[in-house]
């Protein structure tokens, strides 16, 4: 089951946990406000999965591929992480599912904090448009995922500041609708 917190201020090391002491745990549905839709499937079956099929049917996810980032099967790795680890934003939304391995996606909340979303096997996440995000692996340096769009995949990244996006307003006043 997915965990999530407030990091800390700390700049250690991106993949290790990043906790504030005392924790600040982050709920489900404090993600829900934010946009942020979780969902647990069975990764042993992905291929045969009838759930993932029924989600990929619903939300008209029509295309998909698999990445795996580890120093031995990502070129450009080291290149990579860095640019996956840079503050930023999409113009559509960001759907992940988690295959093997692990590792951490960071959003921003309503006040522009850090929360620290740790996946793992069998966790699928959506972010929305306009949220602005990053990920990096933790400390097992390894993950396979599945990438998930509706239509044409598309990987331009707009790194912050990028506010005059219209997919950024649009989010901004998601976030303020779902204050009141």
């Amino acid at each position: 089951m997915v965990e999530a917190w407030y990091m800390d201020e700390s700049q250690e090391d991106q993949r290790a946990p990043h906790r504030q002491r005392p924790n600040r745990a982050v709920s489900l549905e404090q993600l829900r406000r934010l946009g942020v839709v979780y969902r647990r499937l069975d990764a042993d079956n992905y291929e045969t999965d009838p759930c993932l099929k029924e989600i990929r049917r619903a939300e008209n996810y029509s295309w998909m591929d698999i990445v795996t980032i580890h120093k031995d099967k990502l070129p450009n790795y080291e290149e990579k992480i860095k640019t996956f680890y840079e503050e930023h934003l999409h113009l559509d939304d960001e759907i992940r599912y988690i295959l093997e391995g692990s590792g951490y996606f960071d959003v921003r909340d309503e006040d522009d904090k850090w929360i620290r979303i740790s996946m793992e096997k069998g966790d699928m996440i959506t972010l929305p448009a306009g949220i602005y995000h990053r990920f990096t692996l933790d400390e097992n340096n390894y993950v396979k995922a599945m990438r998930l769009f509706v239509g044409e995949p598309v990987w331009t990244a707009y790194n912050r500041p990028a506010d005059d996006f219209p997919a950024r307003k649009q989010y901004m006043k998601f976030l303020a609708e779902e204050a009141h």
